[in-house]
């Protein structure tokens, strides 16, 4: 898209140019991102998904990247508590205490490494090959099928405060198969927890505190290049997507940690399994 940022009368009313287009794009992103990004239904497969079936050119890495900050600050907003908690078990740390703020970063960061390892390994194949309608169809299926499983046969009976950690590290590892898009972050690891007898919303909430770290980092190094770039319309772009990602992925946090507190994932289960459908209809018809 040509990347512009224009608050004007004229961009929030329809019309041919390409100016409103290109607000109505990131907006949508936008709320595409915010809404996904925390449930088990894959953000970059969406992300990856709306150019494919809008026409829309691909808002690339750039955009994308934004579009986590935002869902990043939703979460650290949302889950404030466990966020302060960790920043103080920092503080622990560095004096040689290990209280239950400096476990849960432990917990996070042993939870992160593996994901860090495999992202650079393969970062030639996650912004190449592995953006692909074809892949994302297979793999929203196949891993909401075990997202169904681990939810039925998982003991439900564990809590985070208690975990391991060599349950940490098998989220981890788990959590490197979400760089193959449509796989989701928060899907493959709430279903890791799930199996290992994690309940649903604390498999969640876990979940949820995984995603800081990485997404942190991606932002802080896109954010330098964008910040370097000096392309003014660009930074304006990835602002204006990061804000709305901001509020629709807290609205979202919200809605899901309530749902999970009294009933299953089977209804994301069920979108996994449409939306894959559709894609094969659409790919192969």
């Amino acid at each position: 898209m040509s990347h512009t940022f224009d608050f004007t009368v004229s961009t929030l009313l329809p019309a041919c140019s390409g100016r409103p287009m290109d607000f109505l794009q990131l907006l949508f992103l936008a709320l595409v991102q915010g809404i996904t990004e925390f449930l088990p239904i894959s953000s970059s497969a969406h992300l990856i998904l709306v150019p494919a079936l809008t026409g829309w050119s691909d808002q690339g890495l750039m955009i994308d990247v934004a579009l986590h900050v935002g869902t990043l600050a939703a979460v650290m907003t949302y889950f404030w508590r466990e966020t302060l908690r960790m920043a103080e078990g920092s503080l622990s740390l560095s004096r040689g205490r290990l209280d239950s703020g400096a476990r849960l970063l432990l917990l996070v960061v042993i939870g992160t490494l593996p994901v860090v390892v495999a992202g650079f390994s393969l970062r030639d194949l996650v912004s190449g090959e592995f953006r692909n309608p074809a892949l994302i169809a297979g793999t929203t299926i196949g891993f909401g099928l075990v997202l169904y499983l681990a939810d039925r046969l998982g003991r439900r009976q564990a809590v985070m405060e208690g975990m391991p950690w060599r349950h940490a590290l098998l989220i981890g590892l788990a959590q490197c198969l979400a760089l193959v898009p449509g796989t989701s972050r928060s899907g493959i690891t709430i279903t890791a927890a799930l199996f290992l007898g994690y309940q649903r919303a604390e498999a969640a909430r876990f979940s949820l505190l995984l995603s800081i770290p990485t997404t942190a980092a991606a932002g802080l190094l896109m954010g330098r290049e964008l910040w370097k770039s000096d392309d003014l319309a660009l930074q304006g772009d990835a602002i204006f997507a990061a804000f709305f990602a901001f509020v629709a992925a807290w609205l979202a946090i919200g809605g899901m940690m309530a749902w999970l507190r009294q009933a299953s994932f089977t209804p994301f289960v069920v979108y996994r399994l449409a939306l894959g459908l559709v894609l094969l209809g659409w790919l192969y018809l």
